[in-house]
């Protein structure tokens, strides 16, 4: 092996960022270097907060283009071939690996939901229950395989044993001193005040956002039934179009909530200072995910429990799934190939007004381009940073891949795949052949992402896990509630009424609650009787803790023999010199 081998790519880049990200203020720190108008406080990361300020600009890394043609020839060209996860998670880290191994496994089981919705449209209707029944339980063991493969994956790639004591993030913030495992100088933050700011700020802003969207979507609602009496009444020329405006003002509404509610949870995320980056996302991905279940499933809960219309909970089920995914697709495929295209034509133009002279342009151009900082650095700070040549092709290659996407990480992708799943099992009974649709929507979008990763964004920064955090907890939840909708459904579903129409509303509610009960029992009995970890993975974890055991206890008898003889040289030492 040679030196350059030793450390793979993604590994190299996640030192370089965690040397930087940790150059952290002490108490005689109290502004940046050269820029005495912005304060620093004890136990920032420096670094962080010149991003903050727009000091720094970007920081990124840089594509190494001749690793990433290699891995797209074996990705996203290779349309018939297994996806190479170690070349990966080599390239991209654990995190973006973890998330196209889960794609893959998750469009995997969906095969078996997939078959069973073709074989439901050549059955009678009244089979539909059985086939409800399978997917709750298929969906459950598919959630507990996921767990074991996680804890194989985090063992191969070693990071099992992350734990809430692991390195600080960057932007963690306390009172600097000596951390009680790793003895180390580092920020410190009583988790009793994360705690509070938590459960007693967040949660109640959070909870009040989603009642106030619940609210937001039944205004739509009631304004479009309100149109639609109106149609009725007078006999409007331009009835359906005025009847689809309540739609697509709520549509947009849904938008901006969303852009500006992710703010939110991000800047009370980061208030709350978690201390490790797997406890900041876990936080955040909660908030965010609580929010987007009521903008996506509440409507249907809607019209499934209030309005009782199963055909149009049918269609509109079909409709949001097409919809969301065929909108998904042109904004990770196809908008991003026309923003490059167009951007390209831009700085051509720019480049052929440079070339006859047209200075004025240019120059307004770089003048809209710089960043304006009203305090200017000390000269004497600077003079000692070095730079590279003017002519270093590092350079245009930093600044072409600077004008790219940026890649802000997995939440939107693991985002999409989880409405997804709602759409597909918390309504199973209603539309089966959801997961048809979920199938190939997944086949497109394992290359899409990829395609997009290596040609469209810039090089995310790799990132250690070991698991997919909240996300595991908000697919195990949307599997909980799919038992109960999905029994509910059943028992209001008219085609199992019409077999026994002797029974009342109330023994129906009695079927209901014992078809629920002894689904979650088995959902239980499932979680019990699979285990979270492999059994190879438990006697390896065993083996190592053994070893370390060991280890321990030779070093302390290397000590205390060098102790002894220590002693006895220094006792016999000094009787030969008396005698």
């Amino acid at each position: 092996m040679h030196v350059d081998d030793l450390l793979t790519t993604a590994e190299r880049q996640y030192i370089v960022r965690h040397e930087l990200e940790n150059i952290r203020t002490l108490k005689e720190d109290d502004q940046v270097p050269g820029y005495p108008a912005f304060r620093l406080y004890e136990g920032q990361s420096i670094v962080q907060m010149c991003l903050h300020w727009k000091l720094v600009k970007r920081m990124y890394p840089l594509h190494d283009m001749e690793a990433l043609d290699k891995l797209g020839k074996k990705w996203y060209w290779a349309l018939f071939q297994k996806q190479p996860f170690e070349d990966i998670r080599l390239y991209f880290g654990e995190a973006v690996a973890l998330y196209f191994t889960f794609l893959g496994f998750y469009t995997t089981a969906l095969l078996v939901p997939m078959f069973l919705g073709f074989l439901q449209l050549f059955l009678p209707t009244e089979s539909i229950a059985f086939f409800c029944v399978f997917n709750v339980l298929w969906m459950t063991v598919f959630l507990e395989v996921w767990k074991r493969k996680c804890s194989e994956l985090a063992f191969t790639w070693g990071t099992i044993g992350m734990t809430s004591l692991d390195e600080p993030r960057a932007n963690y913030r306390g009172v600097m001193g000596i951390d009680e495992v790793t003895g180390r100088y580092q920020p410190q933050f009583p988790r009793w005040k994360t705690n509070a700011r938590l459960y007693c700020v967040s949660l109640p802003i959070v909870f009040v956002c989603m009642v106030g969207a619940f609210f937001v979507m039944l205004a739509s609602f009631w304004a479009e039934e309100l149109l639609l009496n109106m149609k009725k009444q007078q006999s409007l020329e331009a009835g359906e179009i005025v009847v689809l405006l309540p739609s697509i003002i709520y549509s947009a509404v849904v938008f901006i909530m969303n852009s500006c509610y992710r703010k939110v949870a991000t800047w009370l995320t980061e208030w709350e200072n978690h201390r490790t980056q797997s406890q900041f996302d876990r936080h955040r991905v909660t908030k965010l995910v609580l929010f987007e279940f009521v903008n996506n499933f509440m409507s249907l809960f809607y019209i499934a429990f209030y309005v009782q219309d199963m055909d149009m909970l049918k269609n509109q089920l079909a409709v949001m799934l097409l919809i969301f995914q065929a909108i998904n697709n042109f904004q990770e495929a196809i908008l991003p190939l026309l923003i490059k295209y167009y951007n390209k034509r831009v700085t051509k133009a720019l480049k052929f007004d440079a070339i006859l002279g047209n200075k004025k342009t240019d120059e307004s151009g770089r003048k809209k381009k710089s960043l304006s900082v009203n305090h200017e650095p000390s000269r004497a700070i600077l003079d000692y940073i070095p730079e590279l040549d003017s002519d270093d092709p590092r350079i245009e290659l930093a600044i072409c891949e600077g004008e790219m996407e940026d890649y802000e990480g997995t939440y939107d992708d693991y985002l999409e795949m989880f409405i997804q799943f709602g759409y597909v099992f918390l309504f199973s009974s209603v539309y089966p052949m959801a997961a048809f649709w979920a199938v190939a929507n997944n086949i497109m979008e394992i290359r899409a992402d990829a395609f997009k990763l290596c040609r469209l964004y810039r090089r995310p920064v790799a990132k250690r896990v070991k698991d997919t955090g909240a996300w595991q907890r908000a697919f195990e939840i949307v599997g909980a509630m799919s038992i109960m909708t999905n029994c509910s459904l059943l028992c209001m579903s008219p085609q199992l009424r019409r077999l026994a129409p002797t029974m009342t509303s109330v023994e129906w509610v009695l079927v209901f609650v014992v078809l629920e009960h002894m689904l979650l029992g088995i959902r239980h009995f499932l979680h019990l009787v699979i285990p979270d970890r492999p059994e190879w993975v438990r006697v390896a974890l065993a083996r190592i803790n053994h070893l370390s055991k060991r280890a321990l206890k030779n070093e302390r008898m290397l000590k205390s023999r060098r102790h002894i003889l220590r002693r006895y040289k220094t006792v016999h030492g000094s009787h030969n010199y008396n005698s």
